[in-house]
């Protein structure tokens, strides 16, 4: 079977979240993925928990597929055995800190000079220029940056995203640009540039609320887990203790709302609430009698009544309950891949295809490749010894 990138090599300085969520993605599709990695601890988010059978959650989830090469870049031996790779290679990505890899030789304007067919593409928090660009950035403060907190949350409280999402952003954008770069390249035979700016990823994504605050307009409000200006759109307890999510779009939905969930066909013409200008501007009011309904009612009863009006719905899900959800299993969407403490369940990726299987190999451990490629560079016996005595790998 040929997966769309089998032949590519693609060589990855990276830590944390960004950059290795990009080059999984890559390795998914059957890129070789070349992980450089310090001697020693290696990725630091190899030490950020121990919840994977002794192994970091984040890491076990980036970096499957991936071949673990040692190196200690401060030292020329090391630096010019990753030299030696580049030649080889079709992609670089790296999220160092700023500016730490063109002074190490590895900027795109002194690649591209020696290997014009080299896709180079940094991730960094603010981008290679502007007046932000030497700040360091982590996730949160990115979240900040972009104004994600100022809409999530509380009235009284801004709360940040429960996972990684600007590290997510920057790394998607990076993916979907070094496939972009592959395909600009089969047309010109030249490489690129790629600049990924985590502030600029996560803003893309604010793009609703950024327009919604055009020319000085009130942002959208922060309202918890319910919609800022749609209601009723969020959650709602049932009598059980369970709490159901549901959502209205529309007029249509609200009357058969009324008349089957909460079985009062009256209340849809209550001018408090026939029109979603009005449901928003009295939701304490309508979310009392939503209450009171659901409030005699089991989650299941609440469910089976919205399923009934069409209403759309979910459960509100906690970890062990997306760990055994119905709908991946029965569409078999784990799969066991292997990582230094044994096998571990992984998600397929997003996305089924017809034409290939997803490449879904083990978790790399700390320099266990690291050999291997440089026997494969034509490195001796002699000249590893004297490398890994020098602590360079």
């Amino acid at each position: 079977m040929t997966r769309p990138l089998d032949g590519i090599t693609v060589v990855s300085l990276e830590h944390a979240i960004a950059a290795p969520f990009c080059t999984r993605q890559l390795a998914d599709l059957g890129a070789r993925v070349i992980k450089v990695e310090r001697p020693g601890a290696g990725d630091f988010a190899r030490a950020y928990d121990t919840r994977v059978k002794g192994q970091a959650s984040h890491f076990v989830w980036t970096n499957r597929s991936k071949e673990s090469l040692t190196l200690d870049l401060k030292q020329p031996a090391a630096l010019a055995v990753l030299k030696e790779l580049l030649a080889t290679a079709d992609v670089l990505v790296q999220n160092l800190a700023p500016g730490a890899a063109a002074r190490m030789g590895l900027g795109f304007d002194a690649l591209s000079q020696e290997h014009p067919q080299l896709i180079v593409c940094d991730i960094s928090g603010y981008g290679e220029d502007g007046p932000y660009r030497d700040k360091k950035a982590y996730d949160l403060l990115i979240q900040s940056e972009a104004g994600f907190l100022s809409i999530t949350g509380t009235p009284d409280e801004p709360c940040k995203a429960g996972n990684s999402i600007a590290d997510i952003a920057a790394g998607m954008y990076a993916y979907t640009s070094v496939l972009a770069a592959l395909l600009q390249r089969s047309k010109t035979g030249r490489g690129s540039h790629i600049d990924v700016s985590m502030l600029e990823a996560l803003g893309e994504w604010m793009g609703y609320p950024m327009y919604y605050a055009f020319d000085g307009a009130p942002p959208p409000p922060r309202s918890a887990a319910a919609h800022a200006t749609i209601y009723p759109y969020g959650p709602f307890k049932a009598g059980d203790g369970g709490t159901v999510m549901l959502g209205l779009q529309n007029e249509r939905e609200w009357k058969a709302f009324c008349d089957v969930v909460l079985q009062d066909a009256a209340l849809a013409t209550d001018p408090r609430f026939d029109a979603n200008a009005r449901r928003n501007e009295h939701r304490e009011a309508l979310k009392a009698i939503i209450v009171a309904t659901f409030g005699a009612l089991s989650t299941a009863e609440v469910l089976a009544r919205l399923d009934q009006a069409q209403i759309a719905n979910a459960r509100m899900n906690d970890m062990a309950g997306l760990w055994a959800h119905p709908q991946l299993k029965a569409r078999s969407r784990w799969q066991s891949v292997g990582s230094p403490a044994g096998d571990i369940p992984a998600l397929l990726p997003p996305g089924r295809n017809s034409s290939f299987d997803y490449r879904m190999d083990a978790v790399p451990g700390v320099g266990q490749h690291t050999e291997a490629i440089l026997r494969e560079l034509g490195q001796s016996d002699v000249a590893i010894a004297a490398l890994r005595a020098a602590q360079a790998i």
